[in-house]
């Protein structure tokens, strides 16, 4: 090769190689966690296998999610708290892929910024490989682009993407009928969507992040990056039980326009907002913004986080096997004749 004078370089121009692969070799043991059966090989190459049979799968039917944590970064970005937005994204991914029926196997991840910081990069990348861990899928592969002018500093975005399988015939809805019995399990809080309004809601009261909360212990920044909670394991175990004929993850549109996503025509979720309590930091948004509750109900997931579709014969049984699993189960409603969601008691 010849040599002489070097002239710009890509770090010149704003990207570090070096950074880049230190970054893999700082996030390999958190990846190499996650493994599970039918992974195969380590992060560095071109592509990421997996292998089906060694997994248990006979006859796979493969179901694909990808998703974001929106806005919610912004107030990561902003204090700094970086740690658990991760499990955000995972949760957000996974969460979706057992509504269908299926197992999470592996994900990858995409992580975006205008200067590569490593320590920064390393605890998000860390928080995701625990989302993977706890949601049993593999952090298989990813991509991490350093792209300056495209981003201010210190910001970044984040993207994920989740395959999962159940054997064919196993796919979900299925079965749903009137009188079916609707369970619904608690959130963690706002989970992961929402946050612009959030945001706004938060910039009216004229508080900053590290002011006390108004509705949780801590500041108000910490308490809102509350992580979505993740369900695989709990959900996977009550659809083993039998019984489950459909799952809804309550994200964008709130409670009242995920659950007839698992409808067929002709058929309703009649819910009863008595069933639980509202949550502090969904009361304090309302009361904070004006909301009337229909508009609540179809922006939050308002202490909901995933609501599962049952045979009324199995409600009790599964009830218990999901409370035991760690869950605040709570008994919504019935399905019903009719269209959408209809709600009686209050929630405000």
């Amino acid at each position: 090769m010849a040599t002489g004078r070097n002239g710009l370089t890509y770090a010149d121009a704003g990207v570090d190689i070096d950074a880049g692969n230190a970054l893999v070799d700082r996030i390999k043991p958190a990846a190499k966690a996650t493994s599970r059966p039918g992974v195969m090989g380590g992060l560095g190459g071109f592509g990421a296998l997996f292998d089906l049979k060694a997994a248990g799968y006979t006859d796979p039917v493969l179901v694909a999610a990808t998703d974001g944590v929106g806005t919610k970064l912004r107030i990561a970005i902003d204090t700094g708290h970086v740690d658990t937005i991760g499990i955000d994204l995972v949760a957000m991914c996974v969460n979706d892929l057992v509504c269908q029926g299926a197992e999470p196997l592996f994900f990858l991840d995409y992580f975006a910024t205008g200067k590569l910081e490593l320590d920064q990069a390393t605890r998000i990348i860390t928080g995701i490989a625990k989302g993977c861990a706890d949601s049993g899928c593999a952090l298989i592969g990813g991509e991490t682009a350093e792209m300056p002018g495209m981003y201010h500093k210190g910001d970044f975005d984040l993207a994920g993407f989740a395959v999962g399988a159940m054997e064919r015939g196993h796919e979900l809805p299925s079965g749903v009928q009137a009188g079916d019995v609707i369970l619904g399990l608690g959130s963690n809080g706002v989970h992961s969507n929402g946050y612009s309004f959030v945001r706004k809601v938060v910039e009216l009261s004229g508080l900053g992040w590290d002011a006390a909360s108004p509705f949780s212990d801590g500041a108000l920044g910490q308490a809102l990056l509350t992580p979505t909670r993740l369900y695989v394991k709990q959900a996977l175990a009550a659809i083993r039980a039998g019984g489950v004929h459909g799952l809804a993850h309550i994200t964008g549109g709130g409670i009242t326009e995920n659950p007839p996503r698992v409808l067929p025509e002709g058929l309703a979720c009649a819910i009863d907002l008595c069933a639980w309590q509202l949550p502090p930091v969904f009361r304090w948004l309302a009361e904070t913004a004006g909301m009337v509750e229909a508009e609540l109900l179809k922006t939050f997931n308002c202490g909901i986080g995933m609501i599962l579709v049952v045979a009324e014969s199995e409600a009790d049984a599964l009830t218990a096997l999901l409370t035991a699993e760690g869950e605040a189960v709570f008994r919504l409603g019935r399905i019903v004749e009719g269209q959408g969601v209809h709600y009686q008691g209050r929630l405000l």
